[in-house]
């Protein structure tokens, strides 16, 4: 075995997991802002509703709690993994039961509901990555679980959201749920070595796990960079469905060309980024894949400036979510070796929150730019963000492998 190839029963586990998060995510990412814009809410009132991720961005908030707790027979991750993902089961079969189809009130509660028993199970999920994971292996399982929760963002968010019309609101939910029980049986199966929690009732030692990722030296300007890094590509993202509506298209023709190819290109370019990564160094591929979303978002603002082509602007979309699925992947292989392996749930939470946060930070800035400058200029705007995030990349220090402060530049 090569030393960045892993066994199938790891990816198997790791990538059943991150789709159980993309699936939800998906629906919420992709098909809301269309559901919405249909009602007729303003772009800024969308570009707010972003604000239903805030689960995501202040996880940072509990980390410790998978960190310190769980039951070590069960397992350290199991023991929160698990019981989330059947909560989440039994909230999306509720749902179903009590129709949302008139009540977009209900399907705002249900998202932000749902965020949080999603959020915190990545919070164990990553701990579990990290955990079984080495050093070497990280940049290819990195793409198989952005891979993963890609195709969890294509069914929630592109093959659902063609299927809303056809199926009706109920059989759509019970569709998600019945996915996400399917995806709960690999880590149902997994034995997770028994590995004690690393404190106990007294304390959840919150300070002493995170403030010392920030306090070590570099931190700061890498932190800076993870914030940034897909700020830009998230800008771009937020209006792009709202665009599609104000240009005639429908919710079959969003679905299949945001919400199924673009998505499946991601997933592409997850794989291919983690292939790619161990040979070209952390940082060449940081940096590369920046310069390349740059290039990609501005292809955005060009199809506008010509018209608006339907499909024209798919193909930009799909070769803009190929390149953004390599620099997911180079990023978070970065993030993991940030962390110790005594707390790498909280270490590496830490630096999600911030991806999370300059997200939904992205989305709101996203609905303001589009009314201010017309989608022409919101793109290049986007664009000048990916921009400043390939310099942040070149500039900013980087950890080692194996958590400890920049020692090895290219990684």
């Amino acid at each position: 075995m090569t030393p960045f190839l892993i066994s199938p029963r790891k990816l198997a586990l790791l990538g059943s997991l991150y789709f159980a998060q993309g699936l939800p995510f998906g629906f919420f990412y992709q098909a809301l802002p269309v559901l919405m814009r249909e009602r007729d809410y303003s772009l800024v009132t969308i570009g707010l509703s972003s604000l239903l991720a805030a689960p995501w961005g202040l996880k940072f908030l509990w980390a410790p709690l998978i960190d310190r707790f769980g039951h070590e027979g069960f397992g350290r991750r199991r023991s929160f993994i698990i019981p989330l993902q059947l909560a989440s089961v039994v909230l999306l079969l509720a749902i179903a039961a009590y129709g949302t189809d008139r009540d977009m009130g209900a399907v705002l509660v249900f998202v932000f509901v749902v965020n949080l028993l999603a959020a915190t199970q990545d919070v164990a999920t990553d701990g579990l990555a990290i955990d079984v994971l080495r050093p070497s292996e990280r940049g290819a399982a990195n793409g198989i679980q952005v891979a993963g929760f890609r195709v969890g963002m294509i069914m929630g968010g592109g093959v659902l959201l063609m299927l809303v019309e056809p199926l009706g609101w109920s059989a759509t939910f019970g569709s998600m749920a019945l996915l996400l029980f399917v995806s709960t049986l690999p880590v149902a199966i997994h034995r997770e070595p028994r590995r004690a929690p690393i404190g106990g009732p007294r304390s959840l030692g919150y300070l002493e796990l995170a403030s010392a990722l920030v306090r070590r030296s570099g931190s700061l300007g890498w932190l800076l960079m993870v914030f940034f890094y897909k700020f830009g590509h998230h800008v771009a993202q937020s209006m792009l469905r709202p665009y599609l509506v104000d240009t005639g298209a429908d919710k079959q023709e969003i679905g299949l060309i945001l919400g199924v190819i673009g998505s499946f290109a991601g997933l592409l370019g997850a794989v291919a980024g983690g292939a790619l990564i161990h040979g070209l160094g952390r940082r060449r591929a940081l940096v590369g894949f920046a310069v390349a979303q740059t290039g990609w978002v501005l292809g955005y603002a060009a199809v506008v400036a010509v018209g608006g082509d339907l499909w024209a602007l798919g193909a930009v979309s799909a070769g803009e979510h190929f390149v953004s699925g390599m620099a997911t992947v180079a990023l978070f292989t970065v993030m993991m070796d940030a962390c110790r392996p005594d707390s790498a749930a909280t270490d590496y939470t830490i630096q999600a929150s911030l991806v999370v946060a300059a997200t939904a930070i992205a989305n709101v800035v996203g609905g303001f730019t589009a009314t201010g400058l017309g989608y022409g200029g919101h793109f290049v705007a986007a664009a000048i963000a990916c921009a400043g995030a390939a310099y942040l990349a070149q500039t900013s220090p980087l950890p080692s492998v194996d958590g400890s402060p920049a020692a090895n530049e290219e990684n």
